[in-house]
């Protein structure tokens, strides 16, 4: 463990030769971590911070106000605890990243190769997690550029200060870093301050040519990667190279997790959807009440434990699933691309059935 500021950690977990494959990853992606406090058991879904390494997951944790686990894990984890941590997902990585090749061979695109590419990040808090990740993981090509734009109320909050200034040391012609604080003054007027549409306009147009980006990385609360988002759209950069993720939606019922394990009483007469799924290569099926209004997650959960998910908010994708057959309803999609949702996949802990039958598959 590493303290990287004084709200939050670094926890690196060894992997054991024999999982080493099933916790292979592309930088960007995360793990789920589960444990049980004070008699809860509890999940949460943290980026790896690390470029691939094998043998090593490493993950950081911000203290969040409220936050049962990250509380729990800046206070009372420790060197040499035992936590459960599942196998490495997400779709938060470079469209350009080619799999299945050792570190030392794999390749980023054709861009890449050419050594071409320019390559922007924009990150907010503990959004930098998969950030740093995938900056690391894209300067080990030779000829790539890096912009990164990271946004902190100040100084002292800014979380793998000393990792980006030694990142920043070893590609000091390929990578740019521009910290913006919030509430702290910085010499240039263009880094202090709340980042709002004035300011990144100012920041793009000074700083980075944005007709030359071939793929933009955006990383932190709903109303920073909203503002990115729109600026972008309105400069007229194409969707497919905006790749984002969320930490928090900012959104009114963001915590769906109380939905998530609620119990439900099922009358075997009454009215009910039957709801069937596919986890790892098994059938189940389970009914769930009509006028319960249940997700397919919390249906799952209540007949087989090792369903995943984390956030239950919408907002991790830990829970995504194909629609195989019937239909459902989505409340929220935060972590969904469209072209995701056109071919039918779901994020389940939001998901209600629309049809009498309903068959989701999470091993697709």
């Amino acid at each position: 463990m590493r303290r990287l500021t004084d709200n939050a950690i670094e926890v690196s977990f060894a992997v054991p030769e024999p999982l080493r494959d099933e916790y292979d990853y592309v930088a960007g992606q995360y793990v789920a971590l589960r444990t049980e406090i004070d008699g809860q058991q509890v999940r949460r879904s943290y980026s790896i911070c690390e470029a691939p390494t094998p043998g090593t997951i490493k993950v950081g944790i911000k203290r969040d106000l409220g936050g049962l686990f990250s509380n729990w894990a800046n206070d009372t984890l420790a060197a040499g605890d035992t936590i459960e941590v599942m196998s490495p997902q997400g779709l938060f990585v470079s469209k350009h990243e080619f799999t299945g090749m050792n570190d030392a061979d794999r390749v980023s695109g054709e861009a890449v190769a050419r050594g071409e590419s320019h390559f922007v990040a924009a990150a907010a808090g503990s959004g930098i997690t998969p950030i740093i990740a995938i900056a690391k993981s894209l300067l080990e090509h030779p000829g790539t550029q890096v912009d990164l734009v990271y946004v902190n109320r100040a100084a002292s909050e800014v979380m793998f200060l000393e990792d980006l200034a030694d990142l920043k040391d070893r590609y000091p012609a390929r990578l740019a870093i521009h910290h913006v604080l919030s509430r702290e003054q910085r010499q240039a007027p263009i880094y202090s301050g709340r980042l709002d549409a004035e300011k990144l306009g100012q920041l793009l147009d000074r700083l980075i040519d944005v007709e030359r980006v071939d793929e933009w990385f955006l990383c932190g609360p709903f109303d920073l990667v909203q503002l990115i988002r729109d600026e972008l759209a309105g400069r007229e950069v194409p969707a497919d190279r905006i790749r984002y993720e969320l930490f928090s939606t900012g959104q009114p019922g963001e915590g769906a997790q109380a939905n998530r394990g609620r119990p439900v009483e099922v009358d075997p007469e009454g009215e009910n959807f039957e709801i069937g799924f596919v986890l790892d290569g098994l059938s189940g099926e389970v009914k769930s009440p009509k006028d319960a209004h249940e997700t397919v997650l919390n249906a799952a959960l209540r007949v087989r434990a090792d369903v995943p998910f984390a956030c239950a908010g919408g907002v991790c994708g830990t829970c995504r699933a194909k629609v195989e057959r019937g239909t459902v309803e989505m409340a929220e999609n935060y972590a969904l691309e469209a072209d995701d949702v056109e071919n039918g996949y779901v994020l389940t802990c939001q998901s209600r059935p629309t049809s009498d039958r309903v068959l989701v598959d999470f091993d697709k």
